[in-house]
């Protein structure tokens, strides 16, 4: 938003959230669409990935329909319109192929700004279009500093070293911590300086599944966790967050012997997940070959 309000001025800030329908024409058939936008005489954000796999068809629509619409370069003003999509790396593969196509074609009368948590899942051949810019993940220091700023906005008193806590938890996530200072702020306050600091609901839940996985190594308890996994996907916990705390949660519970082998495991499975479509197919596999590991590892120490 900085950076756009340098471009065109205060109107920038003059925003607006919309549900659009969008009506494609995919050759033999009519695509209807509904999206959430943000947007602004100047610019329009939005995430394509919510389309899920017909997300190249919403890459091309709105990029046609932003140049249609291009501003006239009078006096003052910008001859183009900025187009903001989230969670680039989310999109698919012919979605990304599409928008490398269309952001050529369009490129003078519309400018973009591509956002994304991992560049490797982003093609080469975007990635070599575009000026790249790495933004570090917030310090601990300046997580305080937000929790201690929102907390004086609404008039909160923190105890000393409870906003440290919250941003040591947080794992340097912004979002997280403000969501964990709102947790504990709906069940207590006033605040004290030993309050817990809770988990997600999705994180005690992931560790409940490795405590199963641990427990029982069988097809039986092999299908109650794809169960589990199912639940925290259509939940939206992304794949790779599933998998990075399913692993974590693991390591905790092994004998150092068998870490490099599982983790050498997450990772082939991770990189399949990426190159795949259905993501509860790899998590699956790798909870498969983990009981294997695991169980012959107890036959051979045990009998």
């Amino acid at each position: 938003m900085a950076l756009l309000r340098q471009i065109f001025g205060p109107s920038a800030e003059k925003v607006k959230v919309e549900n659009k329908n969008w009506k494609i024409d995919a050759g033999s058939r009519t695509i209807d669409l509904e999206l959430t936008m943000l947007s602004s005489a100047n610019h329009v954000e939005l995430s394509p990935s919510d389309a899920g796999f017909q997300d190249r068809y919403i890459v091309q629509e709105i990029i046609k329909e932003m140049a249609k619409n291009r501003p006239i370069d009078t006096k003052g003003k910008k001859g183009y319109k900025v187009l903001i999509l989230n969670e680039v790396d989310k999109l698919s593969r012919e979605a990304q192929h599409s928008l490398r196509r269309t952001m050529e074609k369009y490129s003078a009368s519309c400018r973009l700004i591509l956002c994304c948590n991992s560049s490797s899942k982003v093609t080469e051949a975007i990635r070599s279009r575009c000026l790249n810019i790495r933004i570090n993940a917030p310090s601990e220091e300046q997580i305080i500093k937000v929790i201690e700023f929102i907390g004086k906005k609404e008039g909160l008193q923190l105890p000393s070293g409870f906003a440290a806590r919250i941003a040591e938890k947080s794992n340097r996530s912004l979002r997280r911590a403000i969501l964990s200072f709102e947790t504990c702020r709906v069940q207590q306050y006033p605040f004290t300086s030993n309050q817990a600091i809770s988990p997600m609901d999705w994180e005690e839940y992931i560790s409940e599944i490795a405590t199963d996985i641990m427990k029982e190594q069988s097809p039986k308890r092999l299908f109650e966790v794809r169960g589990k996994v199912y639940e925290l996907l259509i939940n939206c916990i992304p794949p790779e967050i599933i998998l990075k705390r399913l692993l974590h949660e693991l390591l905790k519970k092994l004998d150092a012997e068998l870490k490099h082998e599982v983790c050498h495991w997450a990772a082939y499975y991770e990189q399949r997940m990426r190159l795949g479509q259905k993501a509860i197919f790899h998590i699956e596999a790798f909870v498969a070959k983990f009981m294997s590991i695991y169980k012959a590892f107890l036959i051979a120490t045990f009998g």
